[in-house]
């Protein structure tokens, strides 16, 4: 069952928002966002299938028959949501609600399809009703950046996983596997030990492919002295996690630790300056110097981090150009590299919170370089 206590917290800053906007009603169909406010866990897919309604009095939740049921679950019956499954139009029963409801204004999130968009239109002038309809500008995803107890305490227990797979992994690689071999062994890891699913396309990139930040694994065979970027997530309750090491099979030559400990200072120096109201491209600008200082500029060319929670990619981020205030309780990751391309790549990844009194990792696997086979 949804945490009652977490997403009514949540309905309430969206009904904030909507009383200081001066919005009668706020429409919305973006996945995540439905997922965040309602707390329906493991409900939603690839589908656009769903559609709340928003007041400051009532719920109303419209889906279809393939997913009711688990809504009825997931929610209770006698919760705060009015649902159905009635067979209309979401752009319909939009309409529908605005008619009852008598709403004059009706914010639509600017993540919605056009169609979508000029559907609700339409099927409001198709019954004569007359009403605004602003276009809220990522307004939610905004709201979403701001972590409560529940959702931290998800994401710490993705990370559990995840960290526990890195373990495992460790003592699985040698030299003579292909990189498609220990990221299935990875992967099963992670699904086999409370993974709900994965947070994204696992990367496992060997030897000179590691110079490629987001490689894919292929058939490439993994030799002696080669180091090993792995990028990688579990999924838990529908919220994601994110971590990265870099391991050499078998000892690393000296380049390889010096490039190491520059990527590892950066990720270090950069985790020690976050704070709550930090400006997320100040802490790019400092991987970048130290990355620069040692004479390794031009191979970091990525942003640092970026949030994470019920995406992968989520607003706020430690970018060149995110030039705001990172709140605090925002979920951001710190993953400085270097990448020599022909040669190998390094990339060190945590995720955590940023608390009061700074960044607190979820993540606590070593920043030592492993050295595994």
């Amino acid at each position: 069952m949804a945490d009652a206590k977490a997403t009514m917290g949540r309905v309430a800053r969206l009904r904030g928002l909507m009383e200081e906007r001066g919005y009668d009603a706020v429409i919305l169909r973006n996945n995540p966002d439905l997922r965040w406010l309602t707390g329906a866990e493991r409900c939603f897919d690839d589908e656009p299938a769903h559609t709340a309604f928003v007041t400051a009095e009532k719920l109303c939740f419209h889906t279809d028959s393939r997913y009711y049921n688990s809504f009825q679950e997931r929610l209770g019956a006698d919760g705060p949501w009015a649902m159905d499954m009635d067979l209309v139009s979401p752009a319909g029963w939009a309409a529908e609600r605005v008619l009852q409801e008598r709403c004059r204004v009706v914010a639509v999130e600017d993540s919605c399809t056009l169609s979508f968009f000029d559907a609700f239109n339409a099927a409001c002038d198709s019954v004569s009703i007359a009403c605004l309809t602003p276009r809220m500008h990522e307004d939610i995803a905004d709201l979403r950046m701001v972590k409560d107890d529940e959702e931290i305490e998800l994401m710490r227990h993705a990370q559990s996983i995840t960290d526990a797979a890195f373990e495992h992994i460790c003592g699985f690689i040698h030299a003579g596997q292909t990189e498609q071999e220990i990221r299935v062994e990875l992967e099963n890891y992670m699904l086999g030990h409370g993974a709900d699913g994965l947070s994204f396309d696992t990367i496992i990139a060997a030897g000179p492919n590691g110079a490629n930040p987001h490689a894919q694994p292929g058939p490439y065979v993994v030799r002696e002295g080669d180091l090993i970027v792995m990028d990688y997530g579990a999924a838990y309750h529908d919220y994601h996690s994110d971590m990265t090491r870099t391991v050499c099979v078998g000892q690393p030559s000296n380049e390889q630790r010096r490039v190491y400990d520059i990527v590892r200072e950066a990720h270090e120096r950069c985790a020690a300056a976050v704070r709550p109201g930090c400006i997320g491209s100040d802490i790019h600008n400092l991987a970048v110097k130290v990355i620069s200082d040692a004479g390794y500029g031009e191979y970091f060319q990525h942003g640092l981090g970026h949030g994470v929670g019920l995406e992968i990619h989520e607003r706020p981020n430690f970018g060149r150009s995110y030039d705001r205030p990172v709140p605090a309780g925002s979920v951001v990751t710190i993953e400085p590299g270097i990448y020599l391309p022909g040669k190998f790549g390094i990339r060190l990844e945590d995720f955590g919170v940023i608390g009061e009194e700074g960044y607190l990792p979820f993540t606590e696997s070593s920043h030592e370089l492993r050295v595994v086979g």
